[in-house]
């Protein structure tokens, strides 16, 4: 019909539609950046995975190949960074692991382990205390020696004390013998806010710890009776350990940390010397070769991106051997 516009061929810009071409090219525009910066995000997700799979592998390649390799006499290095325990550091499995292959390693002359730790969980530090006992008793001429770096607090001293001997710098840091469980209490905050907890239990202690009920006088009784318990196992085992070179104190066993120096007059540890200075004058020999646990890749890239799976019982509830 004349006098009538025909749509069906309007294109947009030609005044003829809502949709001007400015709007396309915005439109456009932003896709584009879109894409690019996905773009982005996959070049480096992919980069940070080679990288971690080439750090893996060389790890691997460099502890697996140089013990094999090795068949000259060497020191057998066991490394014991950070805290103790199977979610918040190095478990007892990947120490214990790294020690029977250092044992077993026909050249290796002895063990160092070498512990920069300020403590962890009481089991994970008790089972590799255990198992340094008994690969002591299994290879009685293979000295296992421990090293202090840094520091030696707590669980990492629980450990340490299962070597034939123990060596530190005058200023480690030594000792913290001792057991803590940490927690909030927010009662008065929960008065103050006009907020009620309701919570149902089977069992009349099952709601132990719960920091939004008033402390219960026998419940904290319960508890001092089981950290003393676990303090006491803590106290034997560097008895033992340690035997009559320990010099008892007063306060030796009530948490406190020492100077290397101080630690050497107490008899928490027995000389001074690194790892290197251990090897060569020790154990007389110069060469060392690295038996530590290596994450693998996924592993690795899980700990990289930050990635925890389970926080840990004892963690959470705050039963450790840390140094804080």
């Amino acid at each position: 019909m004349f006098g009538k516009k025909d749509k069906t061929n309007v294109l947009p810009g030609d005044g003829s539609s809502n949709y001007s071409d400015s709007q396309i090219l915005r439109d456009l525009a932003k896709a584009y950046s879109r894409e690019l910066k996905w773009r982005r995000i996959f070049k480096f997700a992919l980069l940070g995975l080679v990288i971690l799979y080439v750090i893996s592998v060389m790890r691997i390649a460099a502890s697996v190949g140089g013990a094999v390799s090795s068949s000259a006499p060497h020191v057998a290095l066991v490394e014991l960074s950070g805290p103790i325990g199977i979610s918040i550091g190095v478990s007892a499995d990947q120490i214990n692991q790294s020690l029977r292959k250092a044992f077993a390693a026909k050249q290796s002359k002895a063990v160092v382990l070498r512990v920069d730790s300020p403590g962890g969980t009481p089991v994970q530090s008790a089972e590799i205390n255990a198992e340094m006992t008994r690969l002591r008793a299994e290879y009685p001429k293979k000295p296992l020696l421990v090293v202090i770096n840094e520091l030696c607090a707590s669980g990492g001293y629980y450990v340490a004390v299962a070597a034939d001997s123990i060596y530190a710098n005058p200023a480690s840091i030594v000792g913290s013998i001792g057991v803590r469980m940490d927690g909030f209490g927010f009662v008065g905050a929960m008065e103050k806010l006009g907020v009620e907890r309701r919570t149902l239990t089977a069992g009349t202690n099952k709601a132990l710890l719960d920091p939004f009920m008033p402390s219960n006088p026998g419940q904290v009784t319960h508890l001092q009776s089981m950290l003393d318990d676990v303090h006491q196992q803590f106290i034997d085992a560097v008895k033992q350990g340690r035997g009559d070179s320990l010099s008892e104190t007063a306060d030796l066993f009530t948490g406190l940390v020492w100077s290397g120096s101080q630690a050497k007059e107490l008899g928490l540890i027995d000389d001074f010397g690194s790892l290197d200075s251990v090897a060569r004058d020790v154990v007389g020999v110069d060469a060392i070769v690295d038996y530590s646990f290596q994450p693998g890749f996924l592993e690795e890239f899980s700990r990289s991106f930050g990635v925890s799976v389970g926080a840990g019982i004892a963690q959470k509830m705050g039963l450790d051997f840390g140094l804080r």
